[in-house]
């Protein structure tokens, strides 16, 4: 075996360019499929934070009959006593901020343009505020005791020609199915960075939204931020409505919360695999042109070596080293580039600048995506490469090693 071993490393150095060609085909294609896994990877992950830090929280409790596509705010649609549930579940010791939310819908209206957008009533001192709170990039950020200001979104107020300090309409919808309309100071701009989100959302206390939409005390829904968000089983198992007749809830975890995002992840999985597939076809390619060559090269070297007592199985063996001394190199040297590629990713980030506004609410990619590490994605497209690498010089190595020594003495 030692000699099959000195051999094959002989034969790959006779033609240094080709070998060197096929490593970098095996090198860039596991690189690339490193990166794309890595993007793909950051990019839905990054989707799911968004939404939980901006939208969703980790965990969420509504009335058992709420309807969030309807937007509801009917009395026996909203939670009766928000805040006692609120109070509930900031007791319990994975909670890291829980308070009552109110959504409806509105539009927002100048005298020669208008919007549709989200409304929604929030604690402004609540943790849940604190990305609003830090996106804040003109004017003032909303305090509890306002009554005639909203916080619109940078984007938002762009479109329509409007800065901190304008008064606008806003006609939103009420709990007894009236509309009702006031005009609104826009105490300050925010941007989160997600334009999706941002292009339709207005922000207003929750005492006002209550007063706003004769919504009494009630809310919409209780959001929920975790130390761990693997926790959020254990904490929407624990939550139950206070009181001696509790109400009929219902609990939504952040999976729950963000299906959108992967049913279009399992979605787009096919295609992922169809790219993986076709790259590492290029590889398989280059591999058995690669050997080919190689045999075709070496044909009278065969018949001699065949003349000398090599058996098939050996020139088989031989020709099939060849192939894993390149798979093992091609693929530490795309591990590594890919790996800087993911780090660079990872670190600075692609802008997509406004194609981030292109996607719907529910997905909340930012303008920047950045990629991330999945080791096991790494590993197993790794094992695939090198797999693929021998499986493609099987036919050449049978192709050698079927020859026979007297037409291989005479092939030159």
């Amino acid at each position: 075996m030692f000699r099959l071993w000195k051999l094959a490393i002989r034969d790959l150095k006779r033609n240094r360019r080709r070998s060197a060609l096929t490593l970098v085909a095996v090198g860039l294609g596991l690189a690339l499929l490193i990166v794309t896994s890595g993007f793909t990877e950051g990019s839905v992950q990054g989707a799911i934070e968004n939404n939980i830090r901006v939208r969703s929280g980790h965990v969420q409790v509504r009335e058992e009959s709420y309807d969030e596509d309807k937007v509801s705010l009917k009395w026996e649609d909203l939670l009766d006593d928000p805040q006692g549930l609120a109070a509930q579940a900031q007791a319990l010791p994975q909670v890291r901020a829980a308070t009552p939310v109110l959504w409806a819908s509105g539009i927002l209206a100048t005298s020669e343009e208008s919007a549709g957008v989200q409304v929604f009533g929030i604690d402004p001192l609540s943790e849940t505020s604190t990305p609003f709170r830090e996106g804040l990039v003109a004017g003032e950020f909303l305090a509890p005791d306002d009554r005639d200001s909203i916080l619109v979104g940078e984007r938002l107020a762009r479109s329509l020609g409007l800065t901190a300090g304008d008064d606008i309409g806003l006609l939103i919808n009420t709990a007894d199915e009236q509309p009702d309309e006031a005009i609104f100071t826009i105490r300050g701009l925010y941007d989160t960075g997600t334009p999706s989100y941002d292009e339709i959302t207005v922000f207003m206390p929750l005492a006002k939204a209550q007063a706003f939409t004769r919504a009494g005390d009630r809310a919409s829904a209780v959001v929920l931020l975790l130390h761990d968000k693997e926790d959020a089983d254990a904490v929407a198992g624990a939550l139950r409505a206070p009181g001696p007749t509790p109400q009929k809830v219902r609990t939504f975890i952040w999976r729950d919360l963000n299906q959108v995002i992967l049913q279009a992840v399992e979605t787009s999985m096919g295609i992922m695999v169809l790219i993986y597939l076709v790259v590492l076809a290029v590889v398989a390619v280059v591999i058995a042109n690669t050997l080919l060559m190689s045999v075709f090269e070496r044909t009278r070297e065969m018949g001699i070596l065949a003349a000398l007592g090599m058996k098939g199985r050996q020139v088989l063996t031989m020709f099939v080293l060849e192939a894993g001394i390149l798979g093992v190199i091609g693929i530490a040297a795309g591990l590594l580039l890919g790996s800087l590629g993911v780090y660079y990713l990872a670190t600075q980030g692609w802008n997509i600048g406004d194609l981030a506004s292109m996607a719907t609410a529910e997905i909340g990619y930012g303008e920047t995506i950045y990629a991330k590490f999945a080791p096991a994605e790494m590993v197993q497209l790794s094992i695939a490469s090198l797999v693929i690498t021998l499986l493609a010089s099987l036919y050449p190595a049978w192709f050698a090693a079927r020859m026979e020594p007297i037409d291989a003495l005479r092939a030159l």
